[in-house]
C-alpha cells in the first residue's frame, strides 16, 4: 500500500482526469479528497471553458451540481424539518398537499419520496413554469407502480419534497437552505440561480438541445429552468471547497467545527440503508448506497458508504467507516459514453480510498489489486495512444512517404510518467 507521504495518488488522479480530457469525456475537472478533519488532497485539470486564456479550474470554481441538489439541498432541508418536529417520515403527503387527498397516490409518504419508492413517474415536460402544475399532474397520474415497493428513480419525488419544504416552513427551498444550512456552514459559494459578477468563476455546462451552446450560471436541467432555477431535483451550484464542508458535516454526524446543523439521530436516519423492492437496491434518505447509480463507490468504499451523482458530471461519495469523502466536479462533454464516464468516477474513488481511507485489516491485498487494475488500464491506454500516433506518422512505401519521413521524423505521442510508478 502506498504511504501517506507519497504524492503518487494526486498524480494518478491527475492522469485519470488527463485521460478523460483526451477521450473528450470532459474538458476538465476538480477532485477533492478529505476526511472529517479537512481536505487531504486537491487535484484540478483544465480550464473554465477550454479556451487557452480561460481561468484554470480549481477547488473554488462553481459548477452546476445537477442531481446533487437532491442530497445537498432538498434532503437535508427535509431532515431539518424532521429535526424541528414539523414533519414525520411516515406522514402521508396528502397532509400538506390537498391535491393528493382524492388521488390514488394519496397514501404516499415522505419516506417513500426520499427513497424513490413512491411509484410516481416523471411527468412530461410542460411549458407551465408553476410547480403547482407539476403537483396536480403527479396527483392525477393514472400510471406508475404501487407505492412502497420497487425502486424507481424519478425527479418528481424531490420536486414534491422541495414544495413540501415551502409549504411547511413558509420559505422557498433556496432561502431555507441558505438560512438553515449554507450560511451557518460558511458555504458562500453554494446557491441557486447564481447572480452575475460573482468573484469565483462559473464552469459552463453544455446545452443538450444541439450540443453547440453552453449554459453558464443557468441550470442545465430543463424542468429546473421552467421552475425558475430553484427546484428540488436540480438547480444548485457549488464548488468542491464548499461541498467538502458539507461532506465533513455528514462525517461529523451533523456538526462541523462546533456548529450543529442536524442532530446525530437525524443523520443516522438519513444514512441508514433501506432495501428497496425485490432487487438488491439500497438507498439512504436521498442518498444512494448500492444501486445501478453507484459508480463513484468504486470497489474499496465500505457497505456503510453513501453518495450521489449529477448528470452534469458531478459526484460525491462519503464513507463514515473509512472516514473519507471524494468529490468530483467536471466540465462534462460526452453524455453518451456513460460506461466510460462512470469508470472515471469509480477509478478516482479507488485511488483515493486506497491512499487515504482507513482500510480494514486484511484489505491491503484488495486495495493493491484494485490499484493494479486502474494502473493497467492507464498503461494500456498510453500504449494504444502511442500506437495510434505511430500509425498516423508511419511513412508510406512510396517516394512521398520517404520524403515526408525524412522531413518530419517520426512523431510518437509521449506517454508521460509511467503509471507503474504511481502504483508502486
Amino acid at each position: 500500500m502506498i504511504s501517506a507521504a507519497d504524492p503518487a495518488p494526486d498524480a494518478t488522479i491527475d492522469l485519470l482526469l488527463k485521460r478523460g480530457v483526451e477521450r473528450h469525456l470532459v474538458s476538465g475537472g476538480v477532485v477533492v479528497v478529505g476526511n472529517h478533519s479537512g481536505i487531504l488532497s486537491v487535484t484540478a485539470r483544465g480550464r473554465l471553458d477550454g479556451e487557452p486564456e480561460a481561468p484554470l479550474l480549481d477547488e473554488r470554481t462553481i459548477f452546476d451540481l445537477a442531481s446533487l441538489t437532491k442530497v445537498v439541498a432538498t434532503a437535508p432541508a427535509v431532515m431539518k424539518l424532521l429535526d424541528q418536529g414539523k414533519i414525520k417520515l411516515s406522514s402521508p403527503l396528502a397532509r400538506w398537499f390537498p391535491e393528493f387527498r382524492h388521488s390514488r397516490h394519496r397514501k404516499i409518504t415522505i419516506l417513500e419520496l426520499l427513497t424513490h419508492t413512491s411509484g410516481l413517474y416523471d411527468p412530461p415536460l410542460r411549458p407551465s413554469p408553476f410547480v403547482r402544475t407539476l403537483v396536480r399532474g403527479a396527483a392525477a397520474e393514472r400510471g406508475g407502480r404501487a407505492r412502497g415497493g420497487r425502486f424507481r428513480y424519478a425527479d418528481i419525488n424531490f420536486i414534491l419534497l422541495a414544495e413540501l419544504v415551502h409549504r411547511v416552513s413558509g420559505k422557498s427551498l433556496d432561502v431555507f437552505c441558505r438560512e438553515q444550512i449554507y450560511s451557518p456552514l460558511g458555504m458562500r459559494e453554494t446557491m441557486f440561480s447564481p447572480p452575475k459578477g460573482l468573484a469565483d468563476p462559473l464552469a459552463p455546462t453544455i446545452g443538450l438541445n444541439n450540443g453547440s451552446d453552453f449554459y453558464q450560471g443557468v441550470v442545465q436541467d430543463a424542468n429546473a429552468r421552467r421552475l425558475g432555477g430553484v427546484a428540488g431535483h436540480a438547480g444548485l451550484f457549488s464548488s468542491a471547497l464548499d461541498l467538502s464542508k458539507y461532506a465533513r458535516l455528514m462525517l461529523g454526524h451533523g456538526a462541523l467545527d462546533g456548529e450543529r446543523i442536524l442532530s446525530e439521530r437525524v443523520v443516522t436516519q438519513m444514512t441508514a440503508p433501506h432495501i428497496c423492492g425485490p432487487t438488491p437496491v439500497k438507498r439512504g434518505l436521498g442518498w444512494d448506497m448500492d444501486s445501478p447509480f453507484s459508480a463513484p463507490k468504486g470497489t474499496l468504499f465500505s457497505k456503510r458508504s453513501f453518495g450521489h451523482t449529477g448528470y452534469s458530471g458531478s459526484s460525491i461519495w462519503i464513507d463514515p467507516q473509512t472516514d473519507l469523502f471524494v468529490i468530483l466536479l467536471t466540465n462534462r462533454r460526452n453524455y453518451r459514453d456513460i460506461a466510460s464516464f462512470n469508470k472515471l468516477r469509480g477509478d478516482v474513488s479507488i485511488v483515493a480510498a486506497a491512499q487515504f481511507g482507513k482500510l480494514a485489516a486484511g484489505s491491503g491485498v484488495t486495495a493493491q489489486g484494485a490499484l493494479s487494475r486502474v494502473g493497467a488500464n492507464l498503461r494500456n491506454g498510453e500504449k494504444q495512444k502511442s500506437m495510434v500516433a505511430l500509425r498516423r506518422t508511419k511513412p508510406s512505401p512510396g517516394r512521398q512517404g520517404r520524403k515526408h519521413h525524412r522531413r518530419h521524423g517520426r512523431v510518437v505521442a509521449s506517454p508521460g510518467p509511467s503509471p507503474a510508478y504511481f502504483f508502486g
